[in-house]
């Protein structure tokens, strides 16, 4: 546990701390603080101007501290003089109600309050893509179904291996590493955590993955749907929620069905019945869309649902519980911010719990190949305003979640939409200029 700051400098060989914190978008914002100086910045934190950054500020705005979390300090395996620090942002001596993490770390406390602990693993899929973006980097890398292609993988061993003994030098316990279903597309998994610590390591490691790319002269990206006609990037949760020790889990009931308790089908309920509302966090672009509503891909599947549905151990519905004690939410996508996808999911497991929702039935058809047949599940919203909509119309989940941060993020969110649909692409002057 770092406590000093300036001290654990000294015996890391640390030179340079990154103080960071995460905005509304999930664009991640720094400065570059040199160790002298640190022993300051770890007491009264890094100015910002919150205005600069996707935050719902304006220029008038007093300064924006980030007071970083010490006990939360990674060293970058690859550039071990800088360590990269996540903060919390305070303002006028009082927490931005705003931010990301604060919204997450508020929301744990609430469960704690319950007596409770959400543990939560994420599988976080990208493409590594040339420089400019436009193709895959692997031009052997044609295969139908793609998927745990062997001599792909190890076409890019190099930059997998790379980063997986950076998460082993953490202490993250990476256990696997694939090829996914896309050409040009890699998962890597690590063990699960408390949720604050997921969403630190997720954060993390999208940097992580990015800058490794970069140093092998490719480019990752974690955009939901980057190639038209392949399977996008999703960013799989597992869910389970334990005592305050860590020691008993809640969701676990061997004499249950699926082995998930009764507390952890309320749990899923709260998911289940918000789910509406959290597509704008879990899927929060334009691009979202296009992997939660996709036609049929080329490896045969999209791998992403598109109705509110639940399951045993199917990948074909929003939610499966694919063993005893924690069930897997299928919905997020690359683009998600890692503590609002945290907090998301902390939010209407919490209310699931308040109500003792009922998640309602079980499918266990193919929804790809018999989802017609389900006529009375609720449907994913088809595009970004949609689930901005949906999202504003769930008060319940929004209070939960927090007036100051709803309010920001839809308002920004709605300018993003205004900025798209004021874009004049090419696909409408193909089909309209002569009608």
């Amino acid at each position: 546990m770092a406590t000093d700051l300036g001290e654990w400098a000294q015996e890391n060989g640390v030179r340079y701390f990154m103080i960071s914190f995460t905005d509304l978008f999930g664009a991640q914002r720094a400065k570059l603080v040199p160790a002298q100086a640190i022993a300051e910045m770890q007491e009264d934190g890094a100015g910002f101007a919150g205005f600069a950054a996707w935050l719902d500020m304006t220029p008038a705005h007093p300064d924006m501290l980030a007071v970083p979390d010490a006990d939360a300090v990674i060293q970058l395996p690859w550039k071990p003089e800088v360590a990269w620090l996540p903060a919390n942002l305070v303002m006028e001596e009082a927490p931005v109600a705003q931010a990301p993490r604060n919204v997450l770390i508020d929301l744990i406390a609430k469960a704690k309050d319950k007596g409770l602990r959400v543990k939560t693993g994420i599988e976080a899929e990208y493409f590594l893509l040339n420089p400019d973006g436009c193709a895959i980097s692997d031009a052997y890398d044609t295969a139908e179904k793609p998927c745990y292609d062997q001599a792909a993988l190890m076409r890019r061993y190099d930059v997998i291996s790379e980063i997986c003994d950076y998460m082993l030098q953490l202490g993250w316990a990476p256990y696997q590493n694939d090829h996914e279903d896309a050409n040009g597309q890699f998962e890597m998994n690590w063990d699960f955590d408390d949720a604050l610590a997921t969403a630190d390591k997720h954060s993390f490691f999208k940097f992580m993955v990015k800058s490794v790319a970069e140093k092998h002269g490719f480019r990752a990206t974690f955009m939901p749907k980057p190639i038209a006609g392949l399977t996008g990037n999703g960013c799989h949760a597992h869910i389970s929620v334990w005592d305050l020790e860590g020691a008993t889990n809640a969701f676990a009931d061997e004499g249950k069905e699926l082995g998930l308790s009764d507390d952890g089908l309320h749990f899923l309920g709260g998911i289940v019945a918000h789910a509406e509302a959290m597509c704008a966090i879990t899927n929060p672009t334009v691009n979202s869309y296009k992997r939660i509503n996709a036609p049929v891909t080329q490896s045969g599947a999209t791998w992403a649902p598109n109705t509110v549905t639940w399951t045993g151990n199917n990948r074909t519905h929003m939610v499966r519980v694919p063993g005893p004690g924690r069930f897997e939410l299928r919905l997020p996508d690359g683009a998600t911010n890692p503590y609002l996808l945290q907090a998301a999911i902390v939010a209407a497991g919490l209310l699931g719990l308040s109500a003792k929702a009922d998640p309602g039935p079980r499918l266990d058809i193919d929804m790809y190949a018999m989802g017609h047949t389900v006529k009375d599940a609720p449907r994913l919203p088809l595009n970004l305003l949609d689930a901005i909509r949906a999202f504003e119309a769930d008060t319940a989940f929004t209070d939960m979640i927090g007036a100051e941060m709803t309010a920001a993020f839809a308002k920004l969110k709605k300018q993003e939409w205004d900025s798209y649909m004021a874009h004049f692409s090419e696909w409408e002057r193909a089909n309209c200029l002569d009608i």
